[in-house]
């Protein structure tokens, strides 16, 4: 490969490391092209741009990158694709399907600017919560209690108007 093809290829992945919020290193190695095909359909049905990177290349776009991955550098041995994404749980999800298999393995991720290594880790990555969730769960937590203040003020009425009928009933 020319060099200039490599200083391409280096630049491509500095930008969508800066594009994309989150990201995964994943080894593909034993994965056949059919199951590589039906993972790559998967990966864009749930909006997961995945591509299969030279080690070396993706260290040089690291080291070039204002963020400090040096925690990676390890990880980048053997065959390694990277997960960009935009939203943190969403490809620990699909590795998740494949856990019991074994491939694709979780090398490594980067995730909620924080750096996971290891394939013990998926766990944690599928527990995180995504942007939407976050605030679903604020949303519904900030209804409850207004539901609680209506409900009581509702049949605290009630009560207080058949305590006020009972006593206009009742005969002095």
């Amino acid at each position: 490969m020319k060099k200039e093809v490599k200083d391409t290829i280096i630049v491509e992945l500095g930008e969508k490391l800066k594009e994309y919020p989150h990201f995964y290193l994943v080894d593909l190695t034993g994965l056949n092209a059919e199951a590589t095909s039906s993972l790559r359909r998967k990966c864009f049905k749930n909006e997961i741009k995945m591509v299969v990177v030279k080690n070396k290349l993706l260290h040089k776009a690291f080291e070039a990158s204002d963020i400090d991955f040096e925690p990676l550098y390890g990880t980048l041995k053997g065959t390694t694709a990277v997960m960009f994404t935009t939203t943190a749980n969403v490809p620990a999800k699909l590795l998740k399907e494949y856990e019991k298999e074994g491939i694709p393995a979780l090398k490594a991720a980067y995730a909620e600017e924080s750096i996971y290594v290891g394939a013990d880790k998926l766990a944690e990555l599928t527990a995180l919560k995504s942007k939407n969730e976050v605030i679903a769960e604020i949303v519904s937590l900030l209804q409850s209690p207004a539901k609680n203040v209506v409900s009581a003020l509702q049949s605290g009425a009630n009560t207080i108007h058949g305590v006020l009928k009972t006593l206009g009933e009742r005969p002095e």
